[in-house]
């Protein structure tokens, strides 16, 4: 089970907070959609969860484990694919694969079982020995992901990770995603794909100016005319208006402290109270 309990995230120095006291739980057996439209917060609270960044309050837990006060433990327990990611260009697929296999302490037979099984689904097999540097992208997607999966995670965390693959990869990150679901294991994924969405989760957690807007069952709101589309424009066209008027009041009061103080100062005044509400000492509503 994942568990995230108010969680709020704010910048150093900036003056609106960019995950604004999110809670929800995802259950095994459960694929789980996180949406929202650029800058809503998305990978921000996703980053928050694995432990990539820290976060001013709340908790996040992870099998029970939390990933504050236990990050290893809670570490142990997800495997994670970024919308950004790195890779050591220079070792083979099998050598980053197996690397991981060692930081996670998985036994020869069963990576061998593992890395045979996903690098065919990923059709990726012929090209294990070859260094990671002459992969095009898409087949660095498909490395990434099998990597993430060479423990079997419990909680398995997904940031836009069908960009840049081939329709049949994209079949069988789908495919992998319900297979791992069924095994009663937690998957939870960003995305703008909303008939990906749509046709292949459970539920979808909807985000944006930082707060969650909505959490809905998918085969609920498959029913209603116009279905999730409808569902998630009418959420966040909302909320959006809502967040631009309050962008225009932090303009008009940084003005009028501008005025008494200078644009320093103001600034300054405007990131603190910001810090504030994240750390709670003032509402952030």
């Amino acid at each position: 089970m994942l568990k995230v309990r108010n969680l709020v995230k704010i910048y150093p120095g900036a003056k609106r907070i960019a995950a604004n006291n999110i809670s929800f739980d995802i259950e095994g057996g459960e694929i789980c959609a996180f949406l929202g439209m650029n800058g809503a917060g998305k990978s921000t609270t996703i980053k928050s969860i694995t432990g990539i960044i820290p976060f001013n309050r709340g908790q996040v837990l992870l099998n029970g484990y939390d990933i504050q006060q236990d990050p290893l433990g809670a570490k142990s327990q997800f495997g994670f694919v970024p919308d950004n990611y790195k890779l050591y260009e220079k070792l083979t697929g099998n050598e980053l694969v197996n690397y991981t296999a060692d930081i996670y302490k998985i036994d020869s037979a069963t990576r061998k079982e593992r890395i045979g099984r996903l690098a065919e689904m990923f059709k990726l097999t012929k090209a294990m020995n070859q260094q990671i540097g002459s992969y095009s992208h898409g087949m660095k997607q498909k490395i990434c992901l099998i990597s993430t999966l060479i423990h079997n995670p419990s909680v398995w965390m997904l940031d836009e990770p069908m960009v840049g693959l081939d329709p049949q990869s994209i079949r069988a990150v789908k495919d992998y995603m319900v297979e791992h679901a069924k095994s009663g294991k937690v998957v939870f994924f960003s995305s703008h794909a909303l008939d990906t969405v749509a046709g292949l989760c459970d539920r979808a957690i909807i985000i944006g100016a930082g707060k969650k807007l909505g959490d809905v069952k998918i085969a609920d709101v498959n029913k209603q005319e116009g279905g999730l589309e409808r569902h998630f424009l009418d959420l966040v066209n909302k909320a959006d208006a809502e967040y631009q008027a309050f962008l225009r009041q932090l303009e008009h009061e940084e003005q009028e402290l501008a005025a008494k103080h200078g644009k320093a100062k103001a600034s300054a005044m405007m990131a603190k109270r910001a810090q504030d509400m994240a750390l709670g000492k003032i509402s952030n509503d």
